[in-house]
């Protein structure tokens, strides 16, 4: 699965990209955010607030209920405005 950080998750993460092989456990995007979480400080302070990260599926967004297949590209960023 590749997953991309935006913003300032990829300034607390340290890494704007990465393929990474998930367990067979994580099968949706929040399971994936707490599996994440796991992989060090700098990936439970960024995830910590779940309520300000955005996912994108395939770049589609998506919730955290949606289902992820270890083929999907999982982008995380946090929310846009603008007009």
């Amino acid at each position: 699965m590749k997953i991309l950080y935006f913003a300032w998750l990829r300034q607390s993460t340290g890494i704007g990209e990465e393929d990474v092989t998930v367990p067979a456990e994580v099968t949706d995007v929040a399971g994936l955010i707490d599996w994440l979480k796991t992989r060090g400080d700098g990936f439970e302070d960024a995830l910590q607030d779940v309520s300000a990260i955005r996912v994108a599926i395939n770049q589609e967004f998506a919730a955290l209920d949606a289902k992820i297949a270890p083929s999907d590209e999982v982008a995380l960023f946090p929310p846009m405005t603008g007009g």
